[in-house]
């Protein structure tokens, strides 16, 4: 998540991170790989990188017609917004959710919804619902909403 929010500020030029890499261990390595600079927060990296290992592309700040951009999207479909307190505390960010989830849903997008807490200290509960959604899915996701890249 460091590493990201890092990379996303531009403090980790490009020299340092490929230094960084050839002196870490292949998991770090790996880790390094694996990580972008697109993330808005580090709620959106730590579920990018705990939903890896189910194969899905998981994309942060995605754009989604009529929606703007998402925290999330999992295989060009579902979305999942990472909520920490700043932005959505509040009775008109909650409207403003409601409404972007309500349009995302009318393009053929459900949204999955988390706090921090429940993003940090019970993935599990996170993740099964993220796997039942997935379940969900239409077989033909790519025809509809192009290719989950």
């Amino acid at each position: 998540m460091a590493l990201e929010s890092a990379r996303r500020q531009g403090l980790l030029p490009v020299s340092e991170l490929a230094w960084l890499r050839e002196t870490i261990d292949a998991r770090g390595a790996d880790l390094i790989d694996f990580s972008r600079d697109d993330a808005d927060s580090g709620l959106e990296s730590l579920v990018r990188l705990r939903t890896r290992r189910h194969g899905w592309s998981v994309r942060t700040q995605a754009p989604i017609v009529g929606t703007g951009r998402v925290d999330v999207l999992v295989d060009g479909w579902l979305i999942i917004e990472a909520d920490g307190k700043d932005n959505h505390d509040g009775p008109s960010h909650r409207h403003r959710d409601l409404v972007r989830d309500a349009t995302a849903a009318g393009w053929g997008h459900p949204t999955l919804r988390f706090d921090y807490a429940m993003i940090v200290h019970d993935w599990d509960l996170v993740e099964r619902a993220v796997m039942e959604m997935m379940k969900l899915r239409p077989l033909d996701r790519e025809h509809r909403f192009g290719s989950p890249g």
